[in-house]
């Protein structure tokens, strides 16, 4: 995913389940920067006939009922099969490498910071790929409350094959914590701003 020096400053943005990720995402967006979701990329190639195709040949046609692949089948069976996982991890994974670095391609000219959402940055080994890194982080029980009130009942479960919280602020370039108000995290990132641009400036010194 590596960029010219007429390319923005990329940023990977992360951090763990519920702390505030996508509200960041959408904050920094307010901001000024280009923003996009590797989820989001994940479901647009979910819903692709060449990827359907593998997931079929893979697990049957009952993962893609009505030809569209049922992402909550897909997660209950790689959650439950780590192999499954890792599997499905090799076909997206360089997938979705190859729409970000079209999608940072495609920025207008003007665009000096472009951030990206990857959840497992690190668990991935994606972090080289960007100029700085942001970890949203965010006490375990606002963390809780909030997996609770989108429906996320497996927390604990699903925080299993990522690295801890303390990991992952320990090796990103930005801690922004996010336990209070969404103003209060739009705050934290305006703070951040500048030094996010002033990466974007020393790119092309």
């Amino acid at each position: 995913m590596a960029a010219g020096s007429d390319r923005p400053a990329l940023i990977g943005l992360t951090g763990a389940i519920a702390a505030g990720k996508s509200a960041a995402l959408a904050a920094l967006g307010r901001l000024g920067a280009a923003t996009l979701s590797s989820d989001a990329v994940v479901h647009e190639l979910l819903g692709e006939d060449e990827v359907r195709e593998r997931l079929v040949e893979r697990w049957g046609k009952d993962v893609a009922p009505g030809g569209r692949v049922d992402r909550n089948r897909v997660g209950a069976l790689v959650f439950e099969q780590p192999e499954e996982l890792r599997w499905l991890e090799s076909i997206l994974h360089p997938l979705v490498g190859e729409r970000i670095t079209l999608w940072v391609v495609g920025l207008p000219p003007h665009t000096s910071v472009a951030v990206v959402e990857v959840p497992l940055l690190f668990e991935t080994g994606m972090e080289d790929e960007f100029e700085a890194t942001i970890c949203v982080v965010a006490d375990d029980r606002v963390r809780a409350a909030r997996a609770g009130t989108r429906g996320i009942e497996l927390l604990d479960g699903r925080s299993g094959r990522q690295l801890s919280q303390a990991e992952k602020a320990a090796r990103a370039t930005f801690v922004v914590r996010n336990d209070g108000s969404l103003a209060d995290l739009e705050a934290r990132l305006a703070e951040l701003w500048p030094r996010l641009e002033a990466a974007a400036r020393a790119r092309v010194r």
